[in-house]
């Protein structure tokens, strides 16, 4: 594919909004806590060969950012010597796309010379700043033994003073998260902290993600900075949530800030993530892969990209192509 002929096609779709279901039967009392600002239900699409969930493309920034894009990629199931699914080379810039595996390995590489595989567990930080390309696809444990590809791609925003930074890739490895282990819950604290529980992902601005597994019949409050955003997306499982709503699997609930804890109960087993950070609050402007403040720095990016300044994705696609 053309680099013109990929930035013209690569348009982002977001999510819908859910009619709330009242529970009723309320498993929270009415503390005083943050409010919902809407439920979200996700919306499948394609990336490359892989199926997916999208929660937000490029919407709903008010409440959701500094993080600007979310995708639950599988489960999916893989059979050995099968034809890797691919999401080819394409570029990045002004943001930092996340990926975090539950399950699986993914074979990364990118126009910044890396060539590695991110496993079940790692967490990887590509940091595109003003442009870099990479590809994905799943990694060589999957080729030869097959099993469940599942996890999240989530962008994270740079704010406008690091729109421009030279790119960088990192994986961090699950020792370099904190766990808290209770007897109703367990948390990884993949960036920021939790109940003095603190991960080493060191990041640019303030921001928070924790995965969590709730036991059943668990109420949980959970502090933020009351300034700060804050949502989650359940992976398995249901919530009751603020006003009785229930939040159902592969749905989103945003929060009103203004108060600190957003106080959830698990009738049964749940899995949610739950993210936010202090919001930037730029103008945030999207053309595909490129998340700018400005048209003009739009621009410059697809210039960028068309000069090949950002690299060559036909090289990194012809050395994708060869397994390791």
């Amino acid at each position: 594919m053309k680099r013109r002929q990929f930035i013209k096609g690569s348009a982002i779709v977001g999510a819908y909004t859910a009619v709330p279901v009242l529970l009723k039967s309320a498993g929270l009392n009415e503390e005083k806590g943050r409010k919902i600002y809407q439920i979200l239900n996700t919306q499948q699409t394609m990336v490359g060969d892989l199926p997916v969930l999208r929660a937000f493309a490029g919407d709903k920034n008010d409440y959701v950012s500094p993080f600007v894009f979310f995708d639950e990629f599988g489960p999916i199931a893989v059979n050995p010597n099968e034809t890797p699914l691919t999401v080819g080379a394409h570029p990045h810039a002004g943001i930092i796309p996340t990926s975090y595996f539950l399950s699986g390995n993914c074979r990364h590489r990118d126009s910044l010379n890396h060539d590695f595989h991110v496993n079940q567990g790692d967490f990887m930080m590509f940091t595109s700043g003003r442009g870099a390309i990479h590809r994905e696809e799943t990694g060589e444990m999957m080729f030869q033994h097959g099993g469940i590809y599942h996890g999240f791609q989530i962008w994270l925003n740079l704010p406008s003073k690091y729109k421009f930074i030279d790119p960088t890739t990192h994986v961090f490895s699950k020792d370099k998260m904190a766990e808290i282990e209770h007897k109703d819950y367990t948390a990884k604290i993949v960036m920021g902290e939790l109940f003095g529980a603190k991960s080493q992902v060191e990041t640019l601005f303030s921001v928070f993600y924790y995965h969590i597994k709730l036991k059943p019949n668990t109420k949980l409050s959970i502090p933020t900075d009351p300034t700060h955003n804050a949502f989650i997306y359940v992976i398995n499982g249901s919530l009751e949530a603020e006003g009785r709503k229930e939040i159902k699997a592969n749905q989103v609930v945003l929060y009103e800030r203004g108060e600190s804890m957003v106080n959830i109960f698990s009738a049964g087993e749940t899995e949610i993530l739950m993210l936010g950070g202090r919001p930037h609050n730029e103008v945030v402007y999207t053309y595909g892969p490129f998340v700018m403040n400005t048209e003009d720095e739009i621009r410059r990016c697809i210039a960028d990209y068309n000069a090949g300044k950002m690299g060559d994705p036909d090289i990194i696609d012809a050395a994708g192509r060869n397994r390791l």
